[in-house]
């Protein structure tokens, strides 16, 4: 046979068309003038070696290929199959129900062009879709990866719901803290700015939305929530509920707020002990050595963990309440977008912000006096997560809040000439390290099955009904706590 000697694949396979019979075109060796070398045969076999391994999808081509084509058929082929306009049979958990109430304020007046613009000016920056394809125009630095990682999510939120996206623009603050105090426009509804942001409070107007560590918080090691729901899931298993040490457990930095400060002086001494075991977390010490002490998976080995929020809302929230054990959830002043679907003494226990001590003390009595009656609400909170908040029901969330939102623009979108379109490779060829790997882990890879579950209808008395609900589970605590310390003043045993 004749050995074919060429540097290049395409010269070494020629197709031979002159057949004197009715065959098919023959491969036959060219006629080349200089050897090949090893390196040349090497790169030859490695190139079929690769190819016959995608194929066989023993391998996986690198994610930043899936924007171009390349190792995205299955998203591709996902994606033709999928009905863009088929309704979920399923009815969107209750917290959806304060979409409605978060956009209320524009209702009557619409979102004008001159309202979106002056939301600017508290804005890390702009997002517009337009057919589908997402745009981002910066204004500032963000703290962290915090932009990064909500762009990262809009963006897979259009791969998750793909086609269904209206036209909209709107604009994003990515601190801690609300910025839209309502008292600033009262009266003057007509120039209120719509402001997205990952929290509000009553006396604020900013749109909550889903924060960025859902894809992961890179600087504090969190993976995104999706993986790390189930990693707590399994961390969960480890110690049963009645194994676990019978006190209130809280981890976290205190240095961001004095009411966090305050919490330490509830720590067990010798001289005093409030049922609680609280510890100051170095996230710079932590990260020196690796992110050891900080998996939040071997965190649930406590019957009670404490929530507190920091300098606003703290995304500390959804882990410490996912850990089967009964949360004790101090009294809130912020609030995100899932808590308000929440209710005290079924999901968590409420914790006097003006008494901690005192009142995490009743709280770790009760409980473990009322073993059952702890171990269903700590259940019950983990469920609430695990059925309410899968991703599944943030993208939809996502999904709903934007789509009612651009129902109030008064004005047609368009892409400023200082925007840039978000592309799936170009966001993951521009990061490295950890970063990378959680866009990767959290890459929506298939469009969803089945369309947005159903928005709930605006009702004001099915929230009037919740608050209701809230507030004389309030009242309930309160009136058991204020008893305990009456009977413990005058030495009695409460639970006798």
């Amino acid at each position: 046979m004749k050995r074919c000697v060429d540097r290049f694949v395409h010269q070494i396979l020629c197709s031979d068309s002159y057949s004197s019979d009715a065959q098919a075109p023959r491969w036959r060796c060219c006629p080349l003038a200089h050897k090949p070398t090893f390196k040349t045969l090497a790169f030859v076999f490695c190139v079929f070696l690769v190819g016959f391994f995608l194929r066989l999808q023993w391998i996986k081509a690198p994610t930043y290929w899936w924007e171009k084509g390349i190792g995205n058929e299955d998203y591709k082929s996902n994606l033709s199959g999928v009905n863009l306009y088929r309704p979920s049979d399923a009815t969107c958990p209750p917290y959806f129900r304060w979409i409605h109430e978060d956009l209320r304020h524009w209702r009557e007046t619409g979102i004008t062009r001159e309202m979106l613009e002056r939301a600017r000016k508290t804005a890390h920056f702009r997002v517009v879709i337009v057919d589908g394809r997402v745009y981002v125009e910066k204004y500032m630095n963000a703290f962290q990866t915090r932009d990064v990682f909500t762009l990262w999510g809009i963006l897979q939120l259009v791969r998750w719901h793909p086609g269904k996206l209206p036209d909209l623009e709107l604009m994003f603050n990515c601190d801690d803290l609300p910025v839209v105090r309502s008292n600033d426009f009262w009266g003057q509804w007509s120039v209120l700015p719509p402001l997205f942001g990952y929290c509000s409070d009553e006396s604020s107007l900013d749109i909550a939305f889903p924060d960025w560590s859902f894809w992961g918080w890179v600087e504090v090691n969190i993976k995104p929530w999706r993986k790390i729901l189930e990693d707590i899931r399994e961390g969960n298993k480890r110690t049963k509920w009645e194994d676990r040490v019978p006190f209130a457990y809280w981890k976290g930095n205190p240095e961001v707020h004095r009411s966090r400060k305050d919490l330490l002086k509830c720590n067990l001494t010798q001289h005093h002990n409030w049922g609680t075991l609280v510890y100051a977390q170095d996230w710079s010490k932590e990260s020196r050595q690796g992110f050891k002490q900080s998996k939040l998976e071997d965190q649930c080995t406590h019957r009670y963990k404490i929530y507190i929020e920091g300098r606003a809302w703290s995304v500390s929230e959804k882990y410490i309440i996912s850990c089967d054990s009964m949360t004790l959830y101090v009294k809130p002043k912020y609030f995100d977008f899932f808590i308000r679907g929440m209710v005290p003494l079924e999901h968590f226990w409420p914790i006097n912000d003006q008494s901690k001590c005192h009142s995490l003390k009743f709280a770790v009595e009760w409980g473990n006096n009322h073993t059952n009656q702890a171990q269903a609400i700590g259940k019950e909170g983990s469920k609430y997560f695990q059925e309410n908040l899968k991703m599944e029901f943030v993208y939809d969330y996502m999904f709903h809040l934007l789509n009612e939102y651009s129902k109030l623009l008064t004005f047609r979108p368009t892409v400023p000439a200082g925007a840039v379109e978000l592309k799936l490779e170009t966001m993951i060829g521009s990061v490295a390290g950890l970063t990378k790997k959680f866009m990767e882990d959290s890459m929506e890879k298939f469009p969803s099955k089945s369309g947005p579950c159903d928005l709930p209808p605006h009702d004001p008395t099915v929230q009037r009904e919740f608050q209701n609900k809230t507030l004389n589970a309030l009242k309930q605590v309160d009136i058991w706590e204020k008893e305990y310390w009456k009977t413990q003043r005058k030495g009695k045993w409460i639970w006798d």
